[in-house]
């Protein structure tokens, strides 16, 4: 019973990496206008997918390149913080 529902949600698991994955640092959409805030928080949060397939694929990279600055790397690292900062009351015990 419990391999079937993995195999039912399997097929949304792959398209949402489909979908995560044509966001990735390093394509052609900022060639012509460097990455700002935006693209930098959605990289953050999509790092550790990118890291991974960086691993299989030298075309894609964990940071764009072709970036505004500042504002890229504060939605980087902030995309980042949320993603691996998780809740903060998970962190926090009660004594």
């Amino acid at each position: 019973m419990r391999s079937t529902k993995f195999v039912n949600w399997l097929p949304f698991i792959l398209l949402a990496a489909i979908i995560l994955t044509s966001c990735a640092p390093g394509n052609e959409k900022f060639d012509i206008d460097p990455a700002g805030f935006w693209a930098g928080l959605w990289h953050g949060f999509i790092s550790l997918i990118t890291f991974i397939i960086s691993l299989f694929n030298s075309n894609v990279g964990i940071y764009e390149v072709n970036n505004s600055g500042w504002p890229y790397n504060l939605g980087f690292i902030i995309g980042i913080m949320i993603f691996y900062g998780g809740s903060t009351k998970s962190g926090c015990r009660k004594w």
